[in-house]
């Protein structure tokens, strides 16, 4: 596992070096939450082997200390068993992708994670408030609060899912990055699959 995650920690520093290479004047956003793309990215279930999904659409995930909190709080949710699929292994699902897209703010993160779910370019999207981003901007240092919205949707949906967010955002250049998904829920990857459009 170590291995693995340290190829996967590799890979996404050649990224953040290739991103780091285009001028600033022609992006508007860099990778803002380095930190959350690099624990997202080696994704926390390589990290944590024993990460427990949410028996519901799968947009929450727990620990594997997540009982004894629950213990400590009072509920008493049962514990279940979980498929965990790599994407290259079953043919119920579709290759997946999580992309990032930050909005500056609550109400333009909400009208843009609703129209995305409606037009059925994704089947889930998270909608993280109270970021900070620091970046380079027509050559200044820029620190803006925004929302960072966690999408989840096919593949090969990303150019569909791209012009939409151009077409729909305010920002003159929107950060429109994309990981793949490698494996998880096999139950959560079939629902992605089923929720959006071919």
């Amino acid at each position: 596992m170590g291995i693995e995650v340290n190829q996967r920690y590799k890979n996404l520093m050649a990224l953040i070096k290739l991103s780091s290479s285009v001028s600033s004047t022609l992006v508007r956003r860099r990778l803002p939450l380095v930190g959350a793309f690099c624990v997202l990215s080696l994704g926390i279930s390589n990290l944590y082997p024993s990460l427990s999904f949410s028996s519901k659409t799968g947009c929450a995930q727990s620990l594997h200390f997540a009982p004894l909190l629950r213990s400590k709080i009072g509920s008493k949710t049962p514990e279940k068993s979980v498929s965990i699929v790599r994407m290259e292994a079953n043919n119920k699902t579709v290759p997946s992708i999580v992309v990032y897209v930050t909005v500056p703010n609550k109400e333009a993160g909400k009208k843009l994670a609703e129209s995305i779910v409606k037009e059925k370019l994704a089947a889930c999207v998270n909608r993280v408030p109270g970021i900070e981003s620091v970046y380079q901007w027509q050559g200044e240092i820029q620190t803006d609060s925004e929302e960072l919205l966690i999408i989840k949707t096919r593949e090969s949906l990303l150019e569909a899912l791209t012009e939409h967010v151009k077409a729909n955002h305010e920002y003159e250049v929107p950060e429109v990055i994309a990981m793949p998904i490698i494996g998880g829920s096999l139950q959560y990857l079939e629902w992605v699959k089923n929720s959006t459009r071919d």
